[in-house]
């Protein structure tokens, strides 16, 4: 298992590695900051001191050497427009991003396992067939109709939740929540049902399918037979086999989410990552756009990770297997 952990760091160093060096050279070499932070009416003294202030009088791989230098030291550069370090702008954002996405994935647990379930029990059912359909239509509709839909419905229409913001917050650990009150709660619902849509469908269709594929087994029907009640089999044979593939898309999923709510955070003003990453690239606000980028590359290694770690709590034989090896 240690060897295991080593090599998975040790690739994890290689991939924050290409992508630091992708992300620096793919944004610095497009479009140019000066052209939107520094008065055109200035004199040519003044935009030449801010051209130094801001390191852009550099060559590229002297920007790129100090760059390297910041990551290995967990500074990221400072932001043009708020002059402020950049991931400590980005990481106060965070809190709201993560909020919204745990809340979104825990709507898609809560809802799509049952009814997954429900579709690969009783796959003739009338409520089985509308529950597959239902979960096409949030595979096919995009995200940013879904949002303004939901606003229509529930904030313009029935006025029963607010169309956007993210309401009174309360503070858990000198860290502001909104689910910690019912103005944020309510804040928070329309946003991560936006979010939790595709992801419903998502855990549909796997527990429908790996509900129907271990109903099948040998064991289940043993159980049958021993004259087990529907729903020990279900809690103890079913739902625990048919989580490892659903651990796996949701972990990778979760990454997802944090990384591209761009769209949602957007639509509802949710003042999370997202937002700031779209303010931060109408400005040119390059440092903030790599941070975003480089902390992206990290959760998705930190989550890939723990999802190995799921693994080996859920199947026994993964652990040998590590042990093994």
């Amino acid at each position: 298992m240690l060897a295991y952990l080593i090599r998975r760091l040790g690739q994890s160093v290689l991939v924050m590695s290409v992508m630091a060096t992708i992300v620096f050279f793919g944004l610095y070499m497009v479009g140019n900051p000066v052209d939107l932070l520094i008065n055109p009416e200035d004199d040519l003294a003044a935009q030449e001191a801010a051209i130094a202030r801001l390191g852009l009088d550099q060559p590229i791989l002297v920007q790129f050497w100090h760059f390297l230098q910041g990551v290995v030291q967990g500074d990221l550069g400072t932001s043009f427009v708020h002059n402020q370090p950049a991931l400590e702008l980005i990481l106060s954002r965070l809190p709201a991003t993560l909020e919204l996405a745990a809340f979104a994935m825990l709507l898609a647990v809560i809802i799509g396992i049952p009814l997954g379930m429900f579709a690969g029990l009783y796959p003739k059912s009338p409520v089985s067939k509308g529950i597959m359909a239902g979960s096409i239509l949030g595979f096919s509709t995009p995200n940013f109709w879904q949002g303004l839909m939901l606003i229509m419905l529930f904030a313009v229409f029935w006025r029963v939740l607010p169309a956007g913001g993210r309401g009174e917050t309360a503070e858990l650990f000198g860290i502001p929540f909104s689910f910690l009150t019912l103005d944020g709660l309510q804040h928070l619902f329309l946003p991560a049902l936006n979010i939790a849509i595709y992801k419903i469908s998502l855990v549909i269709r796997l527990s429908q399918a790996g509900t129907a594929e271990v109903s099948l087994q040998d064991y289940v029907k043993y159980a049958r037979a021993r004259g087990l009640s529907t729903r020990r089999i279900v809690g103890t044979h079913i739902l625990k086999n048919i989580l490892i593939p659903i651990v796996t898309v949701l972990g990778l999923e979760l990454g997802s989410v944090l990384a591209f709510a761009v769209v949602t955070e957007t639509v509802f003003s949710w003042p999370g990552m997202g937002k700031l990453l779209i303010d931060s690239i109408g400005l040119l606000d390059r440092p903030v756009v790599v941070a975003y980028l480089m902390l992206t590359v990290f959760l998705f290694v930190v989550i890939n990770l723990v999802v190995d770690l799921v693994y080996s709590l859920l199947d026994p034989r993964i652990r040998t297997k590590g042990k093994n090896a």
